[in-house]
């Protein structure tokens, strides 16, 4: 390691303990701000995103070349339209909730009561450098707390933009945007924090976990996985199509949600192929993807191209790639043991299997870890439920893809290896607020004393009818 990148990294240290120490301090007052005063803040954020919105466009396109349209939608609609949604609807989360009394507590009341957690610490990756941060950020916001954000080095442009508006907006002791590599994360997972929002692999989500458990501090894990799509026999074919090519080329792939395999009806297979290799060739062409993250990512998928070939996998469309440039690649026979088959590809390669049954596709499911999304695209009210019914999943799409992240109505977030915890919208704000269960008893006697000790024949008798009728 050089003297340099030494110096560096112990300045990040440094900093680290700077804002911990003031965002501690300053921790008692933001946990006490009003409704009105946190909705001013999400209306900045708003304002900052929209005012921004070239230099954010500029940010993006250095990182990686992302398209114009595409960082509107996918980065500055998804926290413009989350910090809308947060404001619109902050009033009724902060009111505290009346809940009902069972008839054995007669006489006391209870409320449940949404308090602010305290500091928070949201680690965020590369594909959706805004998003995934600023996202996060405006629940934390709503929720009443202070944060620290860690965006990824892999995007620097991106993170360099984003601490230049939150400091607009935000003083360092309330909202903190913190630069560095995986040992820069690493020390600020040392630090005790009141909750962790971490978007990435499983693989570093158990590092964060680990770290987490030091403290026994709550987590929010989103971590993705291999998100099935099948297609069944009764699908619009040219509708299906036309989706899973957008929802594959978006981001060149490189989306947790994006579907990872897809599993054909075989009855359906040839002219659902020939539909969704004409809608990549005109969704996916030059001009409409960017780029693969870094050279060293690209190298990635390249050596998951290769083993899948030489296990005997076969290109149906796509294939030939330039460094980073790197086109949606249609895949069949792909074996079982391929690499891309036991690991989220996270970028354009698209491997496509048939089915002959239903049963046969959700089995191919159940083999794997749980899935942050399940696509499946039918007409069949019949398999609608069946695949409902026989799966698991963070969240499902039926006859979309991609576009229920902007239902902010909606849970996101995944199960087991996928992910812990929900996020966007009430979700958002949940996770980041201590739900204060209440209970209030008036002064003057309650129905409960007449269960207190000495134990004598009578209040026995009140215990017996109360196990038996309350």
């Amino acid at each position: 390691m050089t003297a340099e990148l030494q110096f560096t990294r112990a300045t990040a240290v440094g900093e680290i303990d700077r804002l911990y120490e003031l965002q501690q301090k300053r921790r008692p007052a933001i946990v006490q701000t009003t409704v009105a005063q946190r909705i001013e803040k999400l209306r900045k954020i708003e304002r900052a995103m929209l005012a921004h919105r070239d230099e954010i466009r500029a940010a993006m396109w250095a990182d990686y070349q992302k398209p114009v349209p595409e960082v509107d939608l996918s980065e500055i609609f998804a926290v413009v339209g989350e910090a809308r949604h947060a404001r619109r609807h902050l009033r009724r989360w902060m009111k505290p909730r009346r809940v009902s009394t069972p008839l054995s507590l007669l006489g006391s009341r209870s409320k449940i009561l949404y308090e602010p957690k305290g500091m928070v610490l949201i680690l965020a990756p590369w594909n959706f450098p805004f998003n995934l941060t600023l996202g996060p950020l405006v629940s934390a916001v709503a929720a009443g707390n202070c944060a620290i954000l860690k965006p990824s080095e892999m995007t620097p442009h991106s993170s360099a933009c984003m601490k230049k508006i939150l400091a607009e907006i935000f003083d360092e002791s309330e909202v903190a945007v913190i630069e560095g590599d995986a040992e820069v994360a690493a020390a600020l997972l040392k630090k005790r924090f009141d909750h962790i929002f971490f978007t990435g692999s499983p693989r570093v989500g158990r590092i964060v976990m680990k770290a987490a458990a030091e403290y026994l501090t709550s987590v929010t894990l989103e971590l993705g996985g291999k998100s099935p799509a099948i297609i069944d026999g009764t699908a619009n074919l040219d509708e299906a199509a036309k989706k899973i090519a957008w929802g594959k080329c978006f981001n060149s792939g490189q989306v947790c949600i994006a579907p990872d395999y897809l599993l054909v009806d075989e009855k359906v297979r040839e002219p659902f192929l020939e539909k969704l290799r004409s809608a990549i060739a005109e969704i996916g062409g030059e001009g409409s993807r960017g780029l693969l993250v870094t050279s060293a990512y690209a190298t990635r998928i390249r050596q998951l191209l290769d083993d899948a070939l030489q296990r005997g996998a076969k290109v149906l469309a796509g294939g030939e790639s330039k460094e980073r440039d790197f086109p949606v690649t249609i895949l069949e026979n792909v074996s079982p043991d391929a690499t891309l088959m036991k690991q989220e590809i996270f970028g354009p390669l698209l491997p496509v299997s048939t089915y002959r049954t239903i049963d046969e596709a959700l089995n191919t499911i159940a083999e794997r870890e749980k899935p942050l999304v399940l696509y499946l695209f039918s007409r069949d009210r019949r398999i609608i439920r069946e695949v409902l019914g026989g799966t698991t999943a963070g969240g499902t799409a039926v006859n979309e893809t991609l576009i229920h992240f902007f239902q902010l109505y909606l849970p996101f977030g995944g199960v087991g290896e996928s992910g812990i915890g929900k996020s966007h919208g009430f979700f958002g704000f949940e996770a980041f607020s201590n739900a204060r269960g209440i209970l209030q008893q008036p002064t003057r006697f309650s129905s409960i004393q007449l269960m207190y000790p000495p134990y004598n024949k009578f209040k026995r008798k009140i215990v017996d009818l109360t196990l038996k009728y309350f």
